[in-house]
């Protein structure tokens, strides 16, 4: 991941709908979700909706696949962790960085 993929990826996911449509694909990973299905559950029109994809997958943070007559979208969880390892790559100064799950925050301790 370098600026450029990350920037793209904040730049995608800058809008409402895009971010609850990936919310929504990372919650049926990895089977994905057909059009159709999306326009249903988020009630918009299938024109705004392959609008939204399109940006999605030109920030690689969905893909598509044919499965017979239909397509289906998956979150690209690959993308997504590389993005998260981006932003946490410089943590803590170079030490090691532990996210607590009780206080929610991260602890720094020595590598």
């Amino acid at each position: 991941m370098n600026n450029q993929a990350a920037t793209a990826a904040f730049s995608a996911l800058s809008h409402e709908l895009r971010l609850n449509l990936l919310r929504l694909l990372v919650q049926r990973a990895p089977a994905g979700m057909i059009p159709s299905k999306l326009t249903e559950l988020l009630g918009v029109p299938a024109a705004t909706l392959s609008f939204h994809l399109r940006e999605l997958t030109k920030a690689g943070l969905i893909t598509k696949t044919r499965q017979g007559r239909q397509l289906v979208y998956q979150p690209a969880m690959q993308t997504m962790a590389d993005l998260i390892d981006f932003l946490t790559s410089q943590c803590c100064q170079g030490e090691s960085c532990v996210v607590s799950d009780a206080a929610k925050r991260s602890d720094c301790r020595k590598a």
